[in-house]
């Protein structure tokens, strides 16, 4: 298993997660966005996506949005979404993926990475506390949905 961060040339890469999260996150009536759009994400530098690779077919992945700070000059990493094929979790691959990104944060001058789960999703928080955050922080997020 190859674990890699993509660049603007993975957009199939890049399709293959968006799918897998489609399906583990069971969106109903997802309409993938037009792919230049995705090659924008993808060329954006405040944008990461990280796959777990098998014979070159993506069994999961993960996307980071990078957070400038006014308290400090270091950025924040907030992963976002993290997915595994069903077939494939419960099997150390999204730990590998976390590990990956914590090693890329660190190298290149991050402060944190941080993530936020449900409280009611158990199998999410056993897994984030799997994972061996450093600090844990029970919030309520809130949300304003636009223009719907």
């Amino acid at each position: 298993m190859e674990i890699r961060k993509l660049t603007g040339k993975d957009i199939n890469h890049f399709i293959e997660l968006i799918r897998v999260f489609e399906d583990v996150f069971e969106m109903q009536d997802f309409q993938l966005p037009q792919q230049e759009h995705l090659l924008n994400m993808l060329a954006h530098p405040g944008f990461l996506v990280f796959v777990a690779l098998e014979e070159d077919a993506v069994v999961g992945g993960l996307t980071v949005y990078t957070l400038p700070q006014y308290y400090a000059t270091k950025p924040l990493a907030y992963i976002y979404d993290l997915a595994v094929r069903k077939n494939r979790q419960r099997q150390g691959i999204g730990q590998k993926l976390i590990a990956e990104v914590n090693r890329y944060c660190r190298e290149n001058g991050y402060e944190e990475v941080f993530v936020q789960a449900d409280k009611v999703d158990d199998y999410a928080l056993d897994f984030y506390r799997l994972t061996k955050p450093t600090n844990e922080e029970e919030v309520v997020h809130f949300y304003y949905t636009l223009n719907k």
